[in-house]
């Protein structure tokens, strides 16, 4: 089964950190990787659109856009489903690299290089409270949800944090985490979840 999916609302962390959040949770739309049976949260493009709008990537009248966009051009959408997956699984390649401390592959870079750069060529500045930010230029574009995670990717990926990403010890779990402790420790992507039931498989297994 499926754990739920954590999103918090920017704004109240730091940009990097709203950044690794969404990243590791966009990875984490598959659960239970190393099992016979992964979770797939990703079942269709209204799946990707909510997901997208529960991580305050896209608003709500966006993801009503895009929703009947998908629904008027059904092929395409399944087409852009198709691609998130592919960039998915090329951002969970390049954590099980940094995780096991060796180079990512590079078809994992090329793939994620890619979006990155089609995130870029549809996108533009603006001003925004004072400052500048970079926006979408195609809001109502299918592809709109890929290009916001290539963003949030490409800023991760150049980030100090990238090297705190880490993979859950449970061993069926198949979730990534970032580990903020000081002394990089922290083992679980959640306590009260895979922790304790680590704990408990291992008491059963002494008795």
């Amino acid at each position: 089964m499926a754990k739920p999916t954590a999103h918090r609302a920017p704004g109240s962390v730091p940009a990097e950190s709203v950044d690794a959040d969404r990243v590791l949770a966009f990875i984490n739309t598959l659960s239970a990787r190393p099992t016979a049976a992964p979770a797939e949260q990703l079942v269709s493009y209204e799946a990707l659109v909510t997901w997208a709008r529960d991580q305050h990537l896209v608003s709500a009248a966006a993801g009503e856009r895009l929703l009947a966009q998908g629904r008027k051009h059904p092929q395409q959408a399944a087409a852009v489903l198709a691609r998130a997956r592919d960039l998915r699984e090329a951002l969970n390649g390049l954590a099980e690299a940094i995780d096991a401390g060796r180079t990512p592959a590079p078809a994992v870079l090329d793939t994620i290089s890619g979006m990155l750069a089609a995130a870029y060529a549809h996108g533009r500045l603006v001003p925004h409270e004072g400052a500048l930010q970079w926006v979408s230029a195609a809001d109502d574009e299918l592809d709109r949800v890929l290009w916001e995670i290539g963003r949030a990717a490409g800023r991760l990926v150049l980030s100090p944090r990238l090297a705190r990403v880490r993979a859950c010890a449970a061993g069926e779990c198949g979730w990534w985490f970032m580990d903020d402790t000081k002394n990089r420790s922290r083992r679980w992507c959640d306590m009260k979840l895979c922790g304790n039931r680590e704990k408990l498989r291992r008491f059963r297994s002494k008795t």
